[in-house]
């Protein structure tokens, strides 16, 4: 097998030699990657050019449809009928523009497909207009981008596709959120889903269907084919489908499984956007695996995902929408809407996403919800914290998330968080932001690991309750002094009502005249005050009123309710030592400032909580019993998160101040050393 990476690079310098003068530099990608699916293309059907061409020539005129015949005779579920392949291009310099388009012409109608996906016709006129053209053939023709599978593997093959848009998105700086999943998280992400399956698997006559609804270049959902047929069962007929809204990668995975030799998998591979153009709508399958795109926004998708969450169980988001600004949870709830039910089987999922969709939202948010539905119907199995720097283009923490509805009886109620964090291996040369790696026993370890169900160090197994709690809102009393002192008069001068006295939204005469009587009022206010103005503070609202109206019907104004208030609210003082302010009701009026939250778990009575953890610290507060959940209708609203750090977390003490100071006494000598040095 050849080294991926000499390849890459290869292709990547070619880039550069060729198109660099003549294309921006985020056009290469637009030129490199559908050319390189060409080359790959070529070399896999060079060995039976000559005999489809053969038996073209001889049944063309015969036979309307050849296309059977002909996918028999080049071994693939593609072929291509021109005389012309890279090698013969070269021939005819002076020609190779029309001999190009010749040859695509010549391709299959599944090829065509991907080729136009890519708007490669576009590239090659650019290219022939710039002269560029026989050189770039030149290039994908030489031995160095001999990609015939004899030579690089798919697996190869996907690693060379991945690491050139990695690449080209690096230095265009786009994509940030999308993240190729290295192979060995994939295989890790397979063993978890298909654990304790391996029985049914080895039956006769199996047939299973796999669904990435973010399939990117296919890697997923090769490998877990891959995996059942070599390793379980190899006659086991998986069948793959996928979507991918990325049109380059979209070809890229479907050339792979045409190449593969199996036109049915790569017919399952879907163009366009799995929420809003669902491309296998009304669809149940086995197994589901995905990585979807990180922090990435569905604002351009958000009518028709609003649309289809106000169908509520009838549409695939009943549980709720998360932040717009990061649209992993919808994957995720699509996944769950495919599902197989239990009676007819079942399904089992796994799915890589970041922290977020861990913790973020609060009690009664959108990720709160959808974690709340997940875990209250029992369809998680487990998640499994893994290293940072394993992707290509972050370093940030992932979490594989394994779901199913159809758990064995000992995990039944129970979730199982695994601390992976620290199985991995340092690479000896870096991948973009990829340091680190799983190895292949690592991988086993961690399999072994889920499948014993045992705690340990690392292993954690909760009630699937104990991730919930009850948000209740605490309140305390309002206690305010009041005192019409000239310190506080001025304060009126910034409320908004008071303000609003002196502003009209009529125009002309009518508004000036509106804003003329506004102020008046405004002074006539303030003459009232002044005149009223003393050092005495009164510590009972109710009481300060009846001396406020009584001050104004004394000087015959009447005060409006909103100008009242504004006056109480300048006025006022938060005073601790103050009674509490009373509602119309003779109850004790809350105080938004001092309002609090306390996050009660499930599993505990709110009042019980709330006299042992709140009381003794602010005896004269109170549970607001009108802040209800949406969904139970109780006290409280109710949150799931699952926060690793809590679990895990080891405590480690603080250095002795001893070693410390030694350290910066040893570091203030070496300064010494240094100035010296440089004074001479």
């Amino acid at each position: 097998m050849a080294d991926f990476q000499h390849i890459t690079s290869f292709i990547w310098t070619v880039a550069d030699d060729v198109l660099r003068d003549d294309f921006k530099r985020s056009k290469y990608p637009d030129v490199i990657l559908p050319f390189t699916v060409l080359a790959r293309i070529d070399c896999v059907l060079a060995p039976t050019k000559e005999n489809v061409l053969k038996k073209y020539t001889e049944l063309k005129d015969e036979i309307q449809n050849l296309d059977g015949v002909l996918k028999h005779e080049s071994g693939y579920a593609f072929y291509n009928v021109s005389k012309y392949d890279f090698k013969r291009l070269l021939d005819d310099p002076a020609n190779i523009h029309k001999n190009l388009i010749d040859y695509i012409n010549g391709f299959s109608e599944n090829v065509r497909d991907i080729l136009d996906r890519f708007k490669i016709r576009n590239s090659i006129q650019a290219l022939h207009e710039k002269g560029s053209l026989y050189l770039l053939i030149q290039k994908f023709a030489s031995d160095t981008v001999n990609l015939h599978p004899d030579r690089v593997s798919s697996h190869q093959m996907g690693y060379i596709f991945e690491e050139l848009i990695r690449k080209f998105n690096e230095q265009n700086n786009e994509n940030p959120g999308e993240h190729f999943t290295p192979r060995e998280v994939i295989k890790l992400m397979v063993n978890l889903m298909l654990a304790g399956d391996a029985d049914m698997l080895a039956h006769n006559h199996i047939i299973k269907t796999v669904l990435d609804p973010a399939c990117g270049t296919g890697g997923m959902l090769s490998v877990t084919k891959e995996h059942i047929v070599s390793e379980i069962n190899p006659n086991a007929d998986i069948r793959l489908f996928g979507q991918e809204t990325n049109d380059e990668t979209y070809a890229v995975c479907k050339s792979d499984m045409l190449i593969k030799g199996d036109d049915r998998d790569a017919d399952n591979i879907k163009p366009d956007s799995s929420f809003s153009r669902d491309g296998h709508p009304g669809m149940k399958f086995d197994y589901m695996i995905c990585n979807p795109p990180y922090g990435k926004s569905w604002k351009k998708e958000e009518d028709f995902i609003r649309a289809e969450y106000d169908r509520g169980s009838a549409g695939r988001f009943e549980a709720g929408l998360p932040r717009i600004s990061d649209g992993q949870l919808l994957f995720l709830q699509h996944m769950l809407a495919k599902r197989k039910a239990t009676e007819d089987g079942g399904s089992r999922i796994a799915i890589v996403m970041n922290g977020s969709p861990l913790f973020t939202g609060d009690a009664g948010s959108g990720e709160s919800e959808i974690r709340r539905w997940i875990l209250e119907n029992d369809w998680l199995e487990a998640i499994v914290a893994l290293p940072g720097q394993l992707f290509y283009n972050t370093g940030i923490n992932t979490y594989i998330w394994v779901l199913s509805n159809r758990k064995e009886e000992r995990r039944k109620g129970k979730v199982q968080l695994i601390d992976a964090t620290n199985c991995y291996a340092k690479m000896r040369r870096s991948l973009g932001d990829k340091r680190h790696e799983i190895t292949e026993s690592q991988i086993r370890e961690i399999t072994r690991l889920f499948r014993t169900f045992e705690e340990s160090k690392i292993v954690k197994i909760f009630d699937a309750t104990e991730f919930g709690y009850r948000k209740i809102t605490v309140e305390r009393p309002l206690r305010l002094n009041f005192c019409i002192s000239p310190e506080r008069i001025e304060r009126l001068l910034s409320e908004g009502a008071f303000e609003r006295l002196a502003a009209s939204k009529k125009k002309g005469d009518a508004g000036a005249a509106e804003v003329a009587e506004g102020r008046r009022q405004q002074d006539l206010v303030l003459s009232v005050l002044r005149e009223m103005a003393g050092d005495e503070v009164y510590t009972d609202r109710q009481r300060f009123e009846k001396v406020l109206v009584a001050g104004f019907r004394k000087r015959g104004v009447k005060l409006d309710g909103a100008v009242k208030k504004a006056i109480l609210s300048a006025l006022s003082e938060r005073d601790e030592t103050a009674p509490a302010c009373l509602d119309a009701k003779g109850m004790p009026e809350a105080d938004p400032d001092l309002r609090d939250t306390e996050n009660v778990p499930l599993a505990e009575s709110i009042y019980e909580y709330f006299e042992r953890e709140v009381l003794p610290h602010v005896p004269d507060a109170w549970i607001n019993e009108s802040v209800t959940d949406q969904r139970d209708g109780q006290v409280g609203k109710v949150g799931y998160e699952i926060n690793f750090n809590r679990y895990f977390y080891t405590y480690t003490p603080p250095r002795p101040l001893e070693e410390i100071e030694a350290e910066i006494k040893g570091l203030e000598a070496e300064i010494l050393v240094m100035v010296k040095e440089m004074m001479g």
